[in-house]
């Protein structure tokens, strides 16, 4: 019996869904700050299960909080289910931001315990969100499940396109856990154990599994990592891939012989429980890691990646399809109106963008609107619109917190393009004292601004040619904004010196107290391709850079922007960020 006295209660998830979670109180007075363990379940599971476990790692001075995953345990919907794998990554986004607000703990001072498809949404968050914990425990991570039917993720992908939501049950027993007859026992008797899991998820499990591992490097957290050595149900081959991508400072992977898959339920379980105690008694006798990831634009993970796009190293294959696909564009291609928009005024202007916001295919004969409808539904142009409502969702919220407390709203884009939605957003809150500033340093766009402007009949909005990252034109305006909005431009510029000028610049007339809400760009599976493809509004090859979601951070961070809630699409690709600005803490 545990000694740890255990409550149980629930927490609202970011989509208003109740899922129950799990407390349990430290045994011992911490000598410091209050420290939390959270900890994972594994596929099928719930938090009702994870005491051993807690107990085992002996971290009594330690809160430790479980939950169970929604779909799952007592929390509510069809077993194994959420819309997407994205859901689940943000749930316990939502989760850990509550522990640490209803708890009183500093995130630096929680570290993270996943276990098997836990340990994937655990990887996922972290390289998504970029949150700064202590580190995190990946156990026995399911990045490639090992599914023995010939074609079955083909399969899984056709059911889900035909059928949603659908189910299968997985083949995984007991016996394939672990040796421990007791833990069998307890596993086959545990009536919230369930075995069905959603298409949708298992598909979506394998994507974010395979973007993590290859991306691995974006990710800086002091990490340890289990892998079974006998493994029927994942394969090990992805996990030692994502331990040397890895670029965390601190990491270790251990192999565990003869283990099965659950290897914190094994019999044996006592040798990982030990290692694991002594990972995280060192990760806590130290400070956070802090990695300077404003020098990444000239060394690290996505400065290599930069710089070997650039160079135009890219396979004999690779090389000839993308002659072919600048040669379908001029010519067919041109039949659709989004191609010729990008060849006109290039495919990352503001003019090119509105046209992938409208999401209506457009075109020269029918040909034209087909060609124009895959143009327009190509993953990086989805992305590209869930951004937008991610924008307006985190927008309306800094908008209504400041109507809240009775203060006249400035909202200023420095970089807005046309900016239909920021004027879709003044001519819903015409009636309130909102006003907008349009800037961007196009004359096309400031022009398209104004024709929208007018078309939508916005009346409390301005519009100003001026250059984003030249500091001296945010002096010279009399808009003094306490809403900044930076939102898809720093996509566009690989050098961060070019950046922070323009944050710098920004900052500087924004309200102390106010809130910035900008965009990163921290994984895009099509990186190559654009390069190669596409040119952008000055004609050339557009060659981007990713900066990691640590690394935008850290670059508005610098300038007094504290973060406190973030966004992204279900693909990986585009995050939207809410910050409060603390004059204060600008450097």
């Amino acid at each position: 019996m545990s000694k740890r006295a255990e409550k149980k209660s629930t927490f609202t998830t970011f989509d208003g869904v109740k899922l129950v979670y799990r407390s349990w109180e430290p045994t011992q007075a911490s000598s410091g700050e209050k420290k939390a363990l959270i900890v994972i379940h594994r596929g099928h599971e719930h938090s009702g299960r994870l005491i051993d476990l807690i107990d085992g790692v002996n971290q009594p001075d330690c809160w430790a909080f479980g939950y169970d995953s929604r779909g799952h345990g007592e929390s509510p919907g069809p077993r194994g289910y959420a819309p997407t794998f994205a859901h689940i990554i943000k749930d316990l986004d939502t989760f850990v931001n509550f522990i640490c607000k209803e708890y009183g703990i500093k995130m630096e001072n929680v570290f993270v315990i996943a276990n098997s498809v836990g340990a994937v949404v655990c990887s996922s968050w972290v390289h998504d969100y970029a949150p700064k914990i202590r580190g995190m425990v990946l156990a026995a991570p399911a990045f490639q499940v090992k599914l023995y039917v010939p074609l079955a993720l083909p399969g899984c992908r056709l059911l889900d396109a035909i059928k949603h939501p659908a189910f299968i049950s997985s083949y995984v027993k007991s016996k394939f856990l672990t040796h421990d007859p007791e833990q069998q026992k307890k596993y086959d008797e545990d009536k919230l154990i369930t075995p069905e899991i959603a298409v949708n998820i298992l598909v979506g499990l394998y994507d974010a599994a395979e973007r993590v591992v290859n991306d691995a490097g974006a990710i800086h957290t002091p990490t340890q990592i289990f892998s079974a050595g006998s493994d029927w149900v994942v394969s090990n081959v992805p996990q030692k891939k994502f331990f040397e991508n890895l670029s965390s400072g601190k990491k270790e992977f251990i192999t565990l012989d003869g283990f099965y898959h659950g290897v914190l339920y094994e019999k044996d379980r006592k040798i990982p429980f030990d290692h694991i105690h002594r990972f995280i008694n060192e990760c806590f006798a130290k400070p956070v890691e802090s990695v300077d990831l404003v020098v990444a634009d000239k060394k690290g993970w996505t400065y290599e990646e930069y710089t070997r796009i650039q160079s135009g190293e890219i396979s004999p294959i690779n090389k000839l399809s993308y002659v072919f696909q600048v040669m379908s564009m001029k010519t067919l291609g041109k039949l659709s109106e989004g191609i010729r928009i990008g060849y006109k005024y290039g495919f990352d202007s503001g003019i090119s963008l509105d046209h992938v916001y409208k999401n209506k295919a457009k075109g020269d004969l029918v040909l034209g609107k087909i060609i124009d409808y895959f143009y327009i539904n190509a993953v990086g142009w989805k992305g590209i619109r869930a951004r937008r409502v991610h924008m307006r969702e985190s927008l309306n919220h800094c908008i209504d917190a400041l109507l809240a407390e009775g203060k006249p709203v400035r909202i200023m884009d420095i970089g807005s393009g046309p900016g239909r939605y920021l004027l879709e957003t003044a001519k819903k809150y015409e009636n309130k004292d909102v006003k907008v500033l349009l800037r961007d340093y196009s004359e096309a766009n400031v022009n398209e601004g104004k024709a929208i402007a007018q078309e939508l009949g916005v009346k409390n909005s301005e519009h100003m040619q001026a250059d984003a990252f030249d500091p001296s034109t945010y002096q010279v305006q009399a808009f003094r904004p306490n809403i900044l909005i930076v939102s898809g431009l720093f996509e566009l510029f690989p050098s961060n010196e070019t950046v922070l000028k323009a944050v710098q610049g920004a900052t500087s007339i924004l309200e102390d107290g106010g809130y910035i809400v900008y965009t990163g760009q921290p994984w895009h599976p099509q990186l190559e391709m654009i390069a190669h493809t596409l040119p952008n509004r000055e004609g050339q090859n557009w060659v981007m850079r990713r900066r990691t979601q640590a690394e935008i951070d850290q670059l508005f961070a610098r300038h007094g922007a504290d973060k406190f809630d973030m966004k992204i699409d279900q693909w990986g690709i585009f995050t939207v960020a809410s910050a409060k600005y603390n004059k204060n803490k600008a450097a």
